[in-house]
Formats: structure tokens, C-alpha cells, sequence
């Protein structure tokens, strides 16, 4: 499958983002591993040509643990893009990560189950080194960039992903408080881990949006109030977005890069 489409940066997010690129036109694509989750936005930012992808659908149609992430991932590679900002609803599992705060997140622990979260099912055996997650080149960038806005921001964190659509149990959310974590949501993985098998450079913003159960005395919380506080935030996470755009560099070498060196026998 081929596409004559060009694109240096990925975004994915909710469909709120669409503004986020002004004349923006839709494509559609598919991929070895079946449509994405939406038509792809393509557009410029800062002279710089960005694709955005709503995870979810427009419409929200694809809860977490059905998401196609193999052939969102594949769609931007397709694309040709060297770079993925992805912004993501989180919860906190710290009373000191404040709803409306944004966390760079550093480290990511997976607890779903199911998902199809390699590109290679054999014949050839490839190891990819996961040991740390996320773009060691694109993180001071949206650190810099968010800091720059006035954004409370958080330059590291670890969020556990649960496999949802379920939010967690008082007793599993405090479990995951107990290790020190910092946020909780539903797609990160296997999301950033095939960006790193594409070799494309990954960065998570993750935008708080309440307190976890497990944290003492909060309320059960429902996904009305999380998408609330996140149409909220969509304005600050777009001019954040931007801002990471205008300075990237998308021909800077990074180790992403460089992910499959060594990883095959």
C-alpha cells in the first residue's frame, strides 16, 4: 500500500483538535493492518507539515481496548512522519498532580491485556528496547514549550495504563498510588510501544483531568466530568501543541531512530 501524501509530524488526540490545523483537508488511508480510526487531517503548522488522527473516531466511536493502534500507527509512518505529539485524558494518582496541570510523562507501565501491540509476529524474532519510552529528544521540547505558556507542568511521571473501558476499582487505584505512579489512562500502550517499533521519536502530554477513585476521599468520577475538563483545556493543549511544532526539527537525528539496530538475531 503507498500514499503520495507527506507529513513530518503526527498528532493524535480527540476530535476537538481539528483546529488545531487551519485549512486543514481529510485523507483516507489504509493500511496492511486494516483503516485507521478516522480520515487523517492534513495540514501546516509553523511551515511544518502535521497530520493529526483522532484516536477514538470523531465521534468517539472506538473505545480504548478497540482501537485499531496498529493501523493508526502505520497510517502515520505511511505518511512519512519522524514525529508523534500525543496528548491523552489522564487521571492523577497524587494530590500534588492538580486536575488541569499536564504531566510529560517519562515512564509507562502496561496492565491491559489483548491488544495487538507488535508489528512483528515473526517469522523474523525482533526485541525492541522499551527501557525508556518516550522521545529523550522530543520531552525537553514539550517540557520547554509548555512551561514557556505559564502551563503547570509535571517534567516527569509514570502512567499505568488499565485496559478499560472500566475506570479502576478503589483497591486497584490505590494499589497503583502505593508504587509511586503518577497518572492512569486507557491508551498509551500499546500506542507509544509501536511508535518505537516504526522507529518514529513519541512524546505524551497527558492533561489531568481529575483525581483517581483510589486517592482518599475522592468521589467515583465519571467520563461526563473527564471530557469536561478536557474541552476545557483543549485551547492551552493547542497552543502547546503548536509551540512543540515550531520546534521541532524533523530531520534532527535521534536514537527512536535507530529503535530496530541490534534488536534482530
Amino acid at each position: 500500500m503507498h500514499t503520495t501524501e507527506r507529513a513530518d509530524i503526527g498528532v493524535f488526540g480527540g476530535s476537538g483538535f481539528y483546529s488545531l490545523i487551519e485549512n486543514a483537508r481529510e485523507v483516507a488511508m489504509d493500511t496492511p493492518y486494516g483503516a485507521p480510526t478516522d480520515r487523517v487531517a492534513l495540514g501546516e503548522i509553523a511551515g511544518k507539515r502535521v497530520a493529526f488522527l483522532p484516536r477514538h473516531g470523531k465521534d468517539h466511536r472506538y473505545p480504548p481496548h478497540t482501537i485499531n493502534y496498529r493501523a493508526n500507527l502505520y497510517a502515520m509512518k505511511m505518511l512519512g512522519v519522524s514525529r508523534i505529539i500525543a496528548p491523552t485524558a489522564c487521571g492523577s494518582l497524587k494530590t500534588e498532580v492538580r486536575p488541569g496541570s499536564m504531566v510529560v510523562a517519562d515512564q509507562v507501565i502496561d496492565r491491559t491485556s489483548g491488544r495487538r501491540d507488535t508489528f512483528y509476529d515473526g517469522p523474523v524474532t525482533t526485541h525492541v528496547s522499551f527501557a525508556d519510552p518516550y522521545c529523550p529528544t522530543l520531552r525537553p521540547i514539550a517540557i520547554d514549550s509548555l512551561t514557556g505558556l505559564g502551563i503547570e507542568t509535571h517534567p516527569r511521571g509514570t502512567v499505568v495504563v488499565i485496559q478499560g473501558p472500566r475506570f479502576s476499582t478503589r483497591a486497584e487505584s490505590q494499589w497503583f498510588q502505593s508504587q509511586g505512579w503518577e497518572v492512569i489512562n486507557m491508551t498509551q500502550y500499546p500506542e507509544s510501544y509501536l511508535a518505537r517499533e516504526l522507529e518514529i521519536c513519541y512524546v505524551n502530554i497527558s492533561l489531568i483531568t481529575d483525581y483517581d477513585v483510589g486517592l482518599e476521599g475522592m468521589a467515583p468520577v465519571s467520563h461526563h466530568e473527564v471530557m469536561e475538563v478536557f474541552q476545557r483545556n483543549n485551547d492551552r493543549v493547542k497552543g502547546a501543541i503548536a509551540k512543540i511544532v515550531e520546534k521541532i526539527d524533523p530531520n534532527a537525528d535521534c536514537s527512536c531512530r535507530h529503535a530496530l539496530d541490534g534488536a534482530r538475531g
